[in-house]
């Protein structure tokens, strides 16, 4: 189990701390009849008190240690402008202009596109 770095960790509350800044976790015991498991104290690097979060230990490191959905997502998009990049870099000139008269397609366009948008996330 491994901390995602730079994550952003919600703790309830309006509170979010940054994942690889969370030092330590410490359940809240049964307390106002609110059930075991429901609040938790955050050690925060930095803090000299703990900070207390209206959510489990357990949700708490989930998010601490895996890679958030949107992230992977928006990685594999990356990944594959990068790819049809390098594909439509490939194609020769006689080629894309075939391509333009026959299916109307401009992949000089596309390929001005793709490098605007991969330039932007970098």
């Amino acid at each position: 189990m491994r901390v995602e770095k730079g994550v952003m960790v919600a703790l309830g509350y309006g509170k979010y701390f940054r994942s690889d800044a969370i030092v330590g976790l410490e359940p809240i015991e049964d307390e106002e009849g609110r059930g075991p498991g429901q609040r938790t104290r955050v050690y925060v690097e930095g803090l000299g008190e703990p900070v207390v979060a209206s959510r489990s230990q357990s949700t708490i490191l989930r998010d601490m240690v895996e890679t958030p959905r949107e992230v992977t997502r928006a990685g594999e998009q990356y990944r594959l402008l990068v790819d049809i990049l390098e594909t439509v870099r490939d194609i020769n000139p006689v080629l894309r202009q075939i391509i333009r008269q026959q299916a109307n397609w401009d992949l000089d366009r596309l390929e001005r596109q793709i490098l605007s948008t991969v330039s932007e996330g970098e």
